[in-house]
Formats: structure tokens, C-alpha cells, sequence
């Protein structure tokens, strides 16, 4: 993402901030920033990594681990719990009502993409594991899968 598009996603995250009545504080717009700019997924370890050389300072962990959850509960950043990592929403700039995210992350480079779910798939997978006799906790969905490129290069190695 380029600059022009990081500041406009901030400026779309502070207007849903401040419409949702919470607030996006410097350093959780930072910790945003640091999500927007990476192309892939990162670990609250290596956002503090991350945030110290972009910002010139130390931030604890534990402050990281809690902007996070902000974040997440604001619909502005996501966690793959597969993986213990986050990205910031692909959606923050929208205007439209969201779908549940599912995540398709490539096994080998680790690309992750958001895409939504129709609302009928997930009503399907809330019956069926209530069928089981169990009740749905999330509805994120995170599939493996090998992207595109991935998949060219596997097959480009194996005719060789």
C-alpha cells in the first residue's frame, strides 16, 4: 500500500473511530500503519520491531497486544488464529455493509487475502455444527491454499 492510500485508510479508520465513539489514539494508528504497509501478516513481536524503526522508539509488547485487540474489536485489524498473527480489515476504506471474513493463506509465501463469506454459507455451517451438538464461536474462517504465483513456480520446479 502506498503512502497516499495509508493515510487515506487512516483518515477512513479515525471517521469510524470516532463514529463508533472510541478513539484512535497516535500509537494505535501507528501500530494501524504498520499493519497497512506490511504484505503479510504480522506478529505483535514483529510489530514492535516494526514500529521501532518507523517510529524511532520502543513499544512494549503488551501495549502492542492491547491496541491490537482494539483494533480488532473496531473491525480494523484481524487475527488469524491459525497463525497468532494480524492484518489490517482489507475493508476499512468501504462503505458497504461487510460479510464475515474468511482468509485464504498461501502455505508457501504466506500471502494472506480477505474475502467475504455470503451470509447464507454461514447460516449452512451454524446449522450443521449445531446438527453436531455444538454452537459456533466464530464464523472467521482461515483456509490453507497456495496462491497463484505459488502454484506456477511449483509446477514450473516439478517440470524441470
Amino acid at each position: 500500500m502506498n503512502v497516499t492510500e495509508v493515510e487515506r485508510t487512516l483518515g477512513a479508520a479515525e471517521d469510524s473511530c470516532r463514529a463508533s465513539g472510541a478513539r484512535l489514539t497516535d500509537k494505535r494508528k501507528n501500530v494501524l500503519a504498520v499493519l497497512l504497509r506490511s504484505q503479510k501478516p504480522l506478529s505483535a513481536y514483529d510489530i514492535v520491531d516494526q514500529y521501532s524503526k518507523d517510529y524511532g522508539g520502543p513499544i512494549p509488547a503488551m501495549s502492542v497486544y492491547r491496541m491490537l485487540e482494539f483494533l480488532a474489536k473496531e473491525n480494523l485489524a484481524h487475527k488469524l488464529n491459525s497463525e497468532n498473527k494480524y492484518l489490517a480489515c482489507a475493508h476499512i476504506n468501504c462503505n458497504h455493509h461487510h460479510r464475515t471474513p474468511q482468509f485464504l493463506i498461501c502455505g508457501s509465501c504466506n500471502k494472506v487475502i480477505e474475502i467475504g463469506i455470503r451470509p447464507e454459507m454461514i447460516e449452512a455451517l451454524r446449522d450443521a455444527v449445531k446438527a453436531a451438538g455444538f454452537r459456533l464461536q466464530s464464523s472467521q474462517l482461515e483456509l490453507n491454499c497456495l496462491c497463484d504465483n505459488c502454484a506456477k513456480e511449483s509446477v514450473t520446479t516439478a517440470d524441470s
